[in-house]
């Protein structure tokens, strides 16, 4: 099971972020929700902000590129092991940034990945 932090998470039952975190968590993975706004997703409760967290896997984005540079050193600085980058949250630098710091980045859908078994 890969520890995940969902970046984008929303309480918004028709986001995607929504229904990831929902299937991670039905698949046996720990969850770790991060999001503008209070509220969970079944057990896990979104967290506001730059929460700490230990023994991150893999980081799934759901946030804009834009909105992403407050966070470069919060999501370099938990060292995951991969960054998904969801449609429409596909960005460069970041990307690059990871590299450099030898984490492995993928441009995908998560739940396309939950679903074919290759997460």
């Amino acid at each position: 099971m890969k520890k995940t932090l969902v970046i984008g998470a929303s309480p918004d039952e028709t986001r995607m972020s929504y229904a990831v975190v929902e299937q991670l968590s039905s698949m046996g993975h720990e969850v770790v929700a991060v999001g503008a706004r209070d509220g969970s997703i079944g057990e896990v409760l979104i967290q506001k902000g730059t929460p700490p967290a230990e023994g991150i896997h893999t980081i799934t984005l759901y946030l804009n590129a834009r909105l992403q540079p407050p966070l470069y050193d919060y999501i370099l600085g938990l060292r995951p092991q991969r960054i998904i980058f969801n449609p429409g949250t596909e960005n460069p630098e970041l990307m690059n940034l990871a590299k450099a710091e030898g984490i492995e980045t993928k441009a995908g859908c998560t739940m396309v990945m939950l679903s074919l078994g290759n997460y």
